[in-house]
C-alpha cells in the first residue's frame, strides 16, 4: 500500500461591495505538523463574495496538487481536507446543495476537476478559525486598491494568524470517546502541547467528516440537494440533506454564513448657516442650503468615498442640505441619487430655527417633557421621537429589502442616524441624547439576513481633517 500524504487547504474570498473590489486567499498546510507549505492570493477585480470564495478554493487545490504532482502515480496518495467559512461553497462542493447560479457552475466544475473527488473532503469552520486565508484575501484586495498585485514575500498573513490548535476526534452527539478526546485536547492546549499524531484530524474519503457541530446557516438563497461531481463529469457519492434554517445570532458565538449584509453608510449632511449656532433645523423649517463650509465638507466626503470604492447606491433625505451633500458624492462616484421621505429630519414644530436656550426660555415645560418622554412632541405639532423612530424603521426595512448584500450611502440627519444606531443596539430612546454626531460625519450599520444588526462605526470625521 502506498504512503498517504495528508494536506489541509484553508481558503477564503471577499468583496468590498458584493459585487465590488474582490480578492481571494488560500493556504496549504501539512496536516501532521501544521507547517504552512504554500500560500496563494490574488486581486481579481470586481466580483461577488461567492465568486471570490470559489476562486480561493481553486487556488488552494491547485497549490496542493502542485506540491505533489506525482501523487497517486509514482508518489504518495494525496488526501486534501478543505476548510472554509463559506457554508455555500462547502455544501455545494460536498454535493448537498444544488448549484443554481450560472457564475458558480463553471467555478465548481474547475474545483472538482483539480483532484479526484474521492481524495478531497470539505468542512465548514467559523470565520475565527479561517484567519490565515482571510488575511491573505484582504492583503490581495489592499494590493488591488493600491494598483498592484499581491506579493508572497511581503505577506504577513501567517504572522497575523492565530496559532493552530489540534482538532479533537469527533463522534456522534453524546459520544463518550469524542468527549474524552475534546478533554485531552483542551488539557494539551493548556499545557502548550498537542495530541500525538496529526495536528489536524483529517477525515479520509472512506470516512467523510460529520457535519460541523457549530450552528450555521445557508446563504440567502436556499439550495437544493445535488451531486456536484456530476458537473465535472466525475462519479462521486452525493449526500442528500435539507439546508438549516437561519437562527438569530446571540452573543459572541461564531457568526453563521448568511452572505453579505446590507451595509448602510450613514453620512450626516454638511453644515448650513444654522449648524454652528446649534439651532433646531428639522423638516418643518426653512430648508437651508449648505454653507461654504458645508460644501467643502461634502467635497471631502466625496473624495473619501471615491478612494474607498465601496459605495454602490446613494439614497438621500428630500431636504436640500442632504440632496446637495448627496449630489457632491454622486457626481464623484458616477451614481444616481434616490430620495426616500423616511430619511427626513424630525419636524421640530415651533422650535424650528431656535437654539436650545431659546426653547428653554420660551417653552420650558414643553422642553422638559420632551426630554423625559419619547412620546412627547415639540411645541406646535412637531414629531415625537417615537413617531420618528416608526418612520425611520419603516425606511430601514424598505431599504434593507431593496439593497440586500449591497453597500448603500444614506445621506440624512442627526435624528434618523441616531435612531438607526439606537435601534441596531436595541438601546432605549434616551440613548439619543448620549450620542455626538458632527456635521458630515460617517457612521455605519450592517444588517444581516437573520434580522441582526452590527454597528461598525459612529461619528467618524477623519475624512474632514
Amino acid at each position: 500500500m502506498s504512503a498517504v500524504r495528508r494536506l489541509v487547504v484553508e481558503a477564503d474570498g471577499g468583496s468590498r461591495g458584493n459585487p465590488g473590489p474582490a480578492g481571494y486567499g488560500a493556504v496549504v498546510i501539512d496536516a501532521a505538523t501544521g507547517e504552512t507549505l504554500a500560500e496563494a492570493a490574488e486581486y481579481i477585480g470586481v466580483a461577488t463574495n461567492n465568486v471570490a470564495e470559489y476562486r480561493g478554493l481553486i487556488a488552494g487545490l491547485t497549490a496542493a496538487k502542485a506540491l505533489f504532482p506525482d501523487a497517486g502515480t509514482t508518489g504518495p496518495d494525496l488526501r486534501v481536507h478543505v476548510r472554509m467559512d463559506s457554508k455555500l461553497v462547502v455544501e455545494q462542493m460536498s454535493g448537498r446543495w444544488k448549484i443554481k447560479h450560472p457564475d458558480m457552475k463553471p467555478l465548481a466544475a474547475r474545483a472538482a476537476a483539480i483532484l479526484p473527488p474521492s481524495s478531497v473532503t470539505y468542512e465548514w469552520i467559523p470565520r475565527a478559525q479561517n484567519k490565515h486565508a482571510d488575511r491573505l484575501a484582504n492583503e490581495a484586495m489592499d494590493a488591488g486598491r493600491d494598483g498592484r498585485q499581491w506579493e508572497a514575500a511581503a505577506s504577513t498573513a501567517e504572522l497575523d494568524a492565530p496559532a493552530r490548535t489540534p482538532l479533537p476526534d469527533r463522534g456522534p452527539p453524546g459520544d463518550a470517546a469524542a468527549g474524552a478526546a475534546k478533554a485531552r485536547a483542551a488539557l494539551a492546549a493548556a499545557r502548550g502541547g498537542t495530541e500525538a499524531g496529526t495536528l489536524f484530524e483529517v477525515p479520509t474519503a472512506e470516512e467523510p467528516a460529520p457535519p460541523s457541530a457549530e450552528p450555521a446557516a445557508p446563504e440567502p438563497t436556499v439550495p437544493e440537494p445535488t451531486d456536484v461531481s456530476a458537473i465535472a463529469g466525475a462519479a462521486a457519492a452525493s449526500a442528500s440533506g435539507s439546508a438549516p434554517t437561519p437562527a438569530p445570532q446571540v452573543g459572541w458565538a461564531a457568526a453563521p454564513d448568511l452572505g453579505a449584509p446590507a451595509t448602510f453608510v450613514l453620512l450626516r449632511h454638511g453644515e448650513t448657516a444654522l449648524t454652528p449656532e446649534k439651532r433646531f433645523s428639522g423638516s418643518g423649517g426653512t430648508d437651508p442650503e449648505l454653507s461654504a463650509t458645508g460644501r467643502d465638507q461634502a467635497a471631502r466626503a466625496a473624495a473619501h468615498f471615491a478612494a474607498l470604492g465601496t459605495v454602490q447606491e446613494i439614497v438621500s433625505s428630500p431636504l436640500r442640505r442632504c440632496r446637495e451633500t448627496a449630489a457632491a458624492v454622486a457626481d464623484r462616484l458616477g451614481l444616481e441619487v434616490r430620495i426616500d421621505e423616511g430619511l427626513r429630519e424630525t419636524d421640530f414644530g415651533a422650535w424650528e430655527g431656535l437654539t436650545f436656550g431659546e426653547v428653554r426660555e420660551r417653552y420650558g415645560d414643553d422642553l422638559t417633557a420632551w426630554l423625559a418622554d419619547p412620546d412627547t412632541a415639540p411645541t406646535g405639532g412637531g414629531e415625537s421621537f417615537t413617531e420618528v423612530a416608526t418612520r425611520v424603521a419603516a425606511a430601514r426595512d424598505r431599504l434593507t429589502a431593496r439593497y440586500a448584500g449591497r453597500t448603500v450611502l444614506l445621506v440624512t440627519h442627526v435624528t434618523p442616524i441616531k435612531t438607526l444606531v439606537r435601534l441596531a443596539l436595541e438601546a432605549p430612546a434616551q440613548a439619543m441624547f448620549r450620542m455626538e454626531l458632527s456635521a458630515a460625519s460617517i457612521s455605519t450599520v450592517a444588517y444581516y439576513g437573520d434580522g441582526n444588526a452590527s454597528v461598525r462605526l459612529l461619528n467618524d470625521t477623519s475624512h474632514l481633517r
